[in-house]
């Protein structure tokens, strides 16, 4: 039997919401902000999106974070896969935990930590820090994430429907998109959030020419925030709130196929 909220709990997840989400509201309001100033308010304008696209400085940055957020998310996704993948459907191997402890301990490890050790090994190798070293650190950092996601859902998932549809004719690859790939676009996800958002680990393995936009957003605010950096954050809040209704509109396929692929030996 269900019970009612009661008016406490309805307010503490009110409050908890406006918490988390109103600072990211008055970001992108006084992203339309005519002023100079942000913090006065000027009226509706349209005037920084515009200096953004001239800020040649900025525009490279992201480019920059893009790049490296898709290279990494996508080598970690396959890493972090066939990782996952070890851990579910090989059984207990010998070194089985020292393997598990290795993946797992990028999520409690402290991200100064991560990055100096890093650091410490690009110098004793003799790497030029730039946008290879980033992207490695990124793939680093990601991989663990992508590693715990994908085995949750490998834990749950049928290997029956794979199978079912092989059998009925479905070629390799139409299986792998409309059945297993969904599986890999939430690790995907998760794992280009974190390297579009990281600042820590990419300040210790950055180098010339390889400046991200957490970088680049963080030198400028310490001489004042510009209105230029409130559009720049709403553009990037856009594309990834984008990102997630396209992943969660992917995922809801996903059962839509189990269902069709379900129907046709009972049809059969």
């Amino acid at each position: 039997m269900m019970r009612k909220a009661s008016w406490f709990n309805i307010a503490s997840v009110a409050l908890g919401l406006a918490f988390l989400y109103m600072p990211i509201v008055i970001l992108v309001i006084y992203s339309f902000n005519a002023s100079r100033l942000v913090t006065v308010w000027a009226g509706w304008s349209t005037r920084w999106y515009l200096e953004l696209i001239n800020d040649r400085a900025m525009l490279e940055s992201a480019w920059v974070t893009l790049r490296i957020a898709v290279l990494s998310a996508t080598v970690a996704t396959v890493l972090g896969t066939l990782a996952a993948i070890a851990l579910v459907r090989f059984g207990r191997f010998r070194g089985r935990l020292l393997f598990a402890g290795m993946i797992y301990a990028p999520l409690v490890m402290p991200e100064v930590i991560t990055g100096l050790s890093l650091l410490l090994l690009f110098v004793a190798v003799d790497i030029n820090r730039g946008f290879w070293t980033v992207s490695i650190a990124h793939t680093t950092l990601t991989m663990c994430f992508v590693t715990v996601v994908v085995q949750s859902r490998l834990l749950s998932f049928d290997r029956s429907l794979e199978e079912a549809a092989m059998n009925l004719g479905c070629p390799p690859w139409k299986t792998f998109l409309t059945i297993t790939l969904p599986l890999l676009v939430s690790g995907w996800m998760l794992a280009f959030t974190l390297s579009l958002d990281d600042l820590v680990i990419a300040s210790f393995t950055t180098g010339p020419g390889a400046t991200t936009l957490p970088i680049r957003i963080y030198s400028e605010i310490r001489l004042g925030v510009k209105p230029e950096i409130n559009a720049v954050c709403t553009v990037v809040i856009a594309f990834v709130a984008l990102g997630i209704v396209a992943a969660s509109l992917l995922g809801k396929l996903q059962p839509l196929e189990h269902k069709r692929a379900a129907r046709v030996p009972a049809a059969a």
